[in-house]
């Protein structure tokens, strides 16, 4: 076993929430090591198909279990970049009301943080990012301080087609804000409009953190070890202090990585896993778990899909894999007359044949296929509804007795949807049936069975107030080790109904510079 020479801050996971750490204590000038479990792309690498862009999904193995397993693939990352390097690039922010669910409604969890603490991060990271949208639209909602750097998305018909339909249904609708140029920014590119940004957006108009905070933190010295499997996280004799953490490298060599503070900021159902392999006689629940809510409080947003086919051209192919239309005129909790959340309208994103178009008629094949396909190539369009899950500590991740490639118990997934969030889930399709409907295409029909879809796994190291609620505070410090930080999607204490990414890393940005003014008295 190698020991490296010790560095500042080590850092697990290469995706968004690890970029914002690495770029903002580079920039503090502490010494970073960046470890990620897959390969180390360039934009260049990126090939617009849905075939080859499988490759920007994989992740380490699982065990799924729970009546609604989440398809955990789509949510992760494989690589430099994390799952931005696949993901649709919908930039919205949670409500206010999404951080004080509990207090109102006696229902889930707080956060411990408001919405007016975020606001500020959330604006910071529009700006370093880059992020095109309508705040003057989005001020209708909630209070956005100051507007986006970029003018909205250029809009094309399979968004458009329904604006009418919308109105006569009462509901306001703003652009869709999406980490997408639509002018030149920053010296990347403008958007191209080719809808191919699920498969890595090959010249930069999408603001993947290779062409961003990632990119700058190696300039700044941060050194990236790619192939890099992290299997625990080191104490000291004590229990009191970590002391760096365990990995294998691409030619399976174990190696220590010393560090005055660890960052494990890698998939939410791998941090829990690690932390429980990490289990000590000082520790023997796994790290920063003596009061068990590692692993517990789960949640994904619960999917729906309605379909229309017209017979006109509406331009399915162009665009942004991002919406080009939302609204938050149903996002109340008790909005849905049956059960209980959010729910969150989007409509107009691009499709390509292989997961969009063919994936409307999941009971066809063959001829009826191929005949589907010719029609839907010119006119399938849909609306799109994301739904609000609670946290629940049945809902979780726990170690599997199936062991990894070194011996190691990978995580076993455990989740399904309460009949809350399934009930107020079909109510918002029902919704989006009519406004469908509305709009007169020559055929429409929802998506799915009777059950959601179910995407963005969050929770499992939820921050919180103490140790009777959470395993973090507001900063992703864990309540029990002091130079231990989380960062990602395993930090919500609720989800809300939105994309979570704009959201994580404004959390992120807080956290890293939270460490970074106070490094001195947190690091070993």
């Amino acid at each position: 076993m190698a020991t490296q020479e010790k560095v500042d801050v080590v850092i697990v996971g290469a995706g968004p929430s690890g970029a914002v750490f690495a770029d903002v204590l580079a920039r503090a000038g502490r010494k970073v090591v960046i470890l990620e479990y897959g390969p180390d792309w360039d934009m260049k690498d990126f090939v617009s198909s849905e075939m080859w862009a499988k490759r920007l999904k994989h992740a380490p193995r699982f065990e799924l279990a729970g009546r609604n397993p989440p398809g955990h693939g789509g949510n992760a990352g494989w690589g430099t970049g994390g799952s931005m390097l696949h993901f649709y690039a919908n930039w919205p922010r949670l409500h206010p009301d999404d951080f004080r669910v509990k207090s109102q409604h006696g229902r889930g969890l707080d956060w411990p943080i408001s919405y007016d603490e975020l606001s500020p991060y959330y604006d910071r990271i529009a700006e370093e990012v880059g992020i095109a949208g309508d705040a003057a639209a989005e001020r209708q909602w909630f209070p956005i301080a100051k507007d986006y750097p970029m003018p909205p998305m250029k809009a094309f018909k399979n968004g458009t087609i329904f604006n009418a339909a919308f109105k006569a249904h009462g509901i306001p609708l703003a652009a869709m804000p999406t980490s997408i140029n639509s002018i030149p920014y920053k010296g990347r590119p403008a958007c191209t409009n080719c809808g191919w940004c699920h498969a890595g957006c090959a010249i930069g108009a999408g603001a993947q953190p290779i062409v961003g905070h990632l990119r700058d933190a190696r300039a700044r010295g941060a050194a990236l070890r790619p192939f890099s499997y992290v299997t625990r996280v080191l104490t000291n004799p004590g229990g009191d202090r970590v002391t760096g953490v365990e990995y294998y490298d691409g030619k399976k060599e174990q190696h220590v990585q010393p560090a005055g503070v660890v960052v494990l900021a890698a998939y939410s159902a791998e941090v829990p896993r690690i932390m429980f392999n990490s289990a000590t006689d000082k520790h023997p629940k796994g790290l920063a778990n003596k009061n068990e809510l590692v692993g517990k409080y789960l949640m994904c947003h619960a999917l729906s899909t309605v379909w229309a086919m017209f017979d006109e051209d509406v331009e399915n192919h162009m665009g942004t894999a991002a919406y080009q239309f939302m609204s938050y005129a149903h996002y109340g909790k008790t909005h849905a007359k049956k059960g209980f959340g959010s729910t969150f309208i989007r409509t107009g994103s691009a499709m390509k044949p292989n997961a969009g178009l063919s994936g409307a008629r999941p009971d066809l094949f063959g001829q009826p296929l191929a005949d589907f396909m010719k029609r839907a190539v010119r006119g399938l369009t849909r609306i799109g509804n994301s739904g609000e899950e609670l946290p629940r500590a049945e809902n979780r991740v726990e170690l599997s007795s199936t062991k990894d490639e070194f011996g190691l118990p990978i995580a076993r997934i455990i989740h399904e949807f309460d009949q809350a969030t399934v009930d107020c889930w079909d109510y918002g399709r029902d919704q989006a049936f009519e406004i469908v409907k509305s709009a007169k295409p020559e055929e429409a029909w929802k998506g799915g069975g009777a059950a959601p879809g179910s995407s963005h796994l969050l929770g499992g190291t939820v921050m919180g107030t103490d140790t009777s609620n959470s395993v973090t505070n507001s900063y992703g410090q864990t309540h029990e080790l002091a130079n231990l930080y989380i960062a990602g999607g395993g930090l919500f204490p609720t989800e809300g109904a939105v994309n979570p990414t704009n959201t994580l890393m404004a959390v992120s940005l807080r956290g890293a510079e939270h460490m970074a003014k106070n490094f001195s008295t947190i690091a070993s």
